[in-house]
């Protein structure tokens, strides 16, 4: 890699190498010492820390001239996140998306890229390595999972099912919201689950770029939606409005009501 960039699949491979040597050894084999707090009740491990450093290093020998933002680095630097945006040309790195699962022995975590290029989204990238599933998009030429192309389910609407991160964000349940429960706290679980038909919509509170840059580009490039609740189209933008996540325009209305009443 000599600045010449990477193919969309030279990334995934990357990701599923570093993933294979500096993540899963860790897997249900952290020791209490390689856990710690960034904040009360955020949680870090040696294996967020380690992954980030060897994906950060890739990344920046194929673009010598672009702004990687990771969430380890930018938890020292809080700055660095806001310049995502604004960059001609960005990645966003979430080396283990889903910390308390992982650190808890589940599943349910992931691997996660996101490309920018002046604050357009054009890229995507979510590695779940424990179930074997990788998920792609390219802007403008559709999403995949494992190489296979990608629908978007539809849903009834007289039945749909939901997911918060935040309860407090809720004020109403609107007729046809069959459920409404909590995220896997991890959006490199929970925006591949709207493709798969095991929710229908989601609610976030925060907006980290690494969270919801691959996820929503996944989803926009399949159809469905990713908007704050007055119907901006997501972008790496730093803002304090919910974020609702749908598979369609129809379910996104659902469950930006569920907010505003």
């Amino acid at each position: 890699m000599t600045g010449s960039g990477l193919t969309t699949e030279q990334v995934l491979q990357l990701m599923q190498e570093t993933a294979e040597e500096v993540i899963r050894p860790r897997w249900r084999a952290l020791a209490d010492d390689d856990i710690s707090e960034k904040n009360p009740g955020d949680f870090v491990t040696v294996a967020d820390q380690e992954a980030e450093v060897v994906i950060t290093e890739w990344l920046r020998a194929a673009y010598p001239d672009a702004l990687v933002v990771g969430e380890e680095a930018s938890a020292a630097n809080p700055g660095l996140e806001d310049l995502a945006h604004d960059a001609p040309h960005a990645f966003v790195v979430d080396p283990v998306d889903g910390t308390r699962n992982f650190i808890h022995g589940r599943k349910d975590y992931a691997v996660m890229i996101g490309e920018l290029r002046r604050g357009e989204i054009t890229r995507g990238w979510i590695w779940q390595p424990e179930l074997d599933r990788a998920w792609v998009a390219e802007l403008g030429a559709g999403a995949t999972c494992n190489g296979e192309a990608l629908t978007l389910p539809t849903p009834d609407l007289s039945g749909v099912r939901g997911a918060t991160t935040h309860r407090r964000l809720l004020r109403h349940r609107p007729a046809g919201v069959e459920e409404l429960g909590w995220t896997f706290y991890a959006c490199g679980i929970d925006y591949p689950n709207i493709v798969l038909g095991t929710g229908d919509f989601l609610i976030y509170r925060y907006m980290k770029p690494w969270d919801h840059v691959p996820g929503s580009l996944i989803l926009r490039e399949l159809g469905g939606v990713s908007r704050t609740i007055d119907g901006r189209d997501y972008k790496a933008v730093p803002t304090n409005e919910p974020l609702v996540v749908a598979v369609n325009d129809d379910v996104w209305e659902i469950g930006r009501r569920c907010i505003t009443g």
